[in-house]
């Protein structure tokens, strides 16, 4: 038996290359290079970064408002070279696809809602430019990006022929763990949302201490402003717009929520653990739970650290990871055959 149907390598290629966009539009944000090219899709009207003095040179009269920075417009080119490689990669998946329409068991939908996907995909990264770094859009094009990413997952799962190690436990049992399994990966959905909503109204060292927040465990906040999703359209939202008090809110519940779900995630993984009947099964929760140590790690060292940039993007990464085991895990669960 092949590992996979038509085009399976080609999606596990893509999943590989939608992590890398992942982690460079963390990089790209993090680093407040999401304007380093002020107008789109060129940088200063170039197709690269201008390189030479006298490209500099027209780059600054051209927008005098947009001083140019090429350690901060680089970041912004690569990642839209890599986020355009995609899309080139999708419709190269849904050519493939059209063409092995008539097999029953290749997935049709499946690559089209990606390419829907992945062209607003790109109308929200020149909406990060043109709105200069709303934070509704940077919040967004940060969830449409682990959207394509877990999709292509689902996709290489779905593609691939080669059956899985079924537990040998009762049916019942495991049919008790779906909805636990949903609830973790809605939760971390959630939680995922909160820190693109964190991270792009600057609130990640509003609280720049441990267990306390400015010496406070309950220092004074603003949740009304802090997610107040119907602020204007208009300035330039690099660096953030919101007061202190608004930035505390943002950061105290990204902080809730991420003890809520560790909490869901080390209950999923004890039941799984108990009710552990296979190889595959528990390695996919060994993973699960080294995710998640990893992860909590990357949390507190961000605020202990003041939000080292590699350490902050590999906390963008771990979410992803997490996110894509979480989608493994309920895949194989709702595959399972009553034995």
């Amino acid at each position: 038996m092949k590992s996979g149907k038509p085009f399976y390598s080609l999606a596990v290629f893509a999943t590989a290359f939608a992590m890398c966009v992942v982690v460079l539009g963390a990089w790209t944000r993090l680093a407040d290079a999401g304007l380093g090219c002020p107008d789109w899709p060129g940088c200063y009207g170039f197709l690269s970064v201008p390189d030479t003095a006298e490209e500099i040179a027209q780059a600054e009269a051209a927008f005098p408002d947009a001083p140019f920075e090429a350690d901060k417009a680089w970041p912004e080119v690569i990642h839209r070279y890599f986020a355009s490689t995609l899309g080139l990669i999708i419709i190269f998946i849904n050519i493939i696809a059209w063409k092995h329409r008539r097999d029953p068991e290749q997935p049709l939908k499946l690559p089209l809602f990606l390419l829907v996907l992945v062209i607003a995909q790109g109308l929200f990264g020149m909406w990060t430019v043109t709105l200069k770094l709303w934070p509704q859009v940077v919040t967004t094009h940060l969830l449409g990006g682990f959207t394509t990413l877990s999709l292509l997952w689902l996709l290489v799962l779905r593609l691939n022929n080669r059956p899985w190690q079924q537990p040998n436990i009762p049916v019942r049992q495991w049919v008790r763990l779906r909805p636990l399994a949903m609830t973790a990966m809605i939760l971390l959905i959630c939680q995922i949302t909160l820190g693109g909503w964190t991270s792009s109204n600057y609130a990640a060292l509003a609280c720049p201490d441990l267990p306390t927040c400015q010496g406070r465990w309950l220092p004074p906040m603003d949740f009304a402003s802090g997610f107040d999703v119907a602020q204007e359209i208009g300035p330039n939202y690099l660096g953030g717009q919101m007061d202190g008090e608004a930035r505390v809110a943002i950061h105290m519940a990204h902080r809730i929520g991420a003890i809520l779900v560790t909490f869901f995630m080390a209950f999923l993984i004890a039941k799984l653990y108990l009710n552990s009947g296979g190889r595959e099964l528990l390695r996919l929760t060994h993973i699960l739970l080294g995710l998640l140590i990893l992860q909590i790690g990357l949390g507190i060292s961000n605020i202990v650290f003041s939000l080292p940039l590699w350490v902050a993007v590999a906390h963008n990464a771990g979410g992803a990871l997490l996110l894509l085991t979480l989608v493994t895990l309920n895949y194989r669960l709702r595959k399972v055959s009553a034995f």
